[in-house]
């Protein structure tokens, strides 16, 4: 019998150090933390994917790219039209849809890639994909544009 409680005293001795060890660790000091300066919240993650909204896109640049937008889209739906005009009347209307939709959401990047670099970014595909789905739920949507080559 010395063995088993020699066994059930050291069995109680590493519970009660376990216990003890998990409550130690599982506290914390009563200090408050230091507050964040304006310099450490002005740093940001240099991550490519970081969408910072500090550079503000203009009104300005916002109704140009929705206008451009909208022209590239009725003129890629004009394409393979037959009839022109009763088409262009039909595509006018989601096409300005799909821009306006874009419009709102435009980052600063976005705006200089479509607008100066006449690129399609991939994020402005995404917009594209989710803005035609919005506008264009019963009726049959418009070709995506090619964003492989600028326009």
């Amino acid at each position: 019998m010395n063995i088993s409680t020699i066994k059930k005293t050291s069995l109680l001795a590493v519970v009660i150090g376990t216990v003890l060890a998990l409550s130690v660790t599982g506290c914390s000091d009563d200090k408050k933390s230091a507050p964040v300066t304006q310099a450490a919240k002005s740093n940001h993650n240099p991550d490519p994917f970081d969408h910072s909204h500090d550079v503000a896109v203009t009104d300005v640049q916002k109704h140009k790219f929705e206008h451009e937008f909208a022209d590239q889209c009725i003129a890629r739906e004009l394409r393979n039209s037959d009839d022109k005009d009763r088409d262009m009347e039909r595509f006018s209307k989601p096409c300005t849809c799909i821009a306006t939709f874009l419009m709102k959401d435009l980052t600063a990047k976005e705006a200089e890639k479509f607008l100066a670099e006449h690129q399609n970014p991939q994020s402005l595909r995404i917009k594209y994909e989710n803005a035609a789905y919005h506008c264009l739920q019963e009726n049959t949507p418009p070709h995506e544009p090619d964003f492989s080559r600028p326009q």
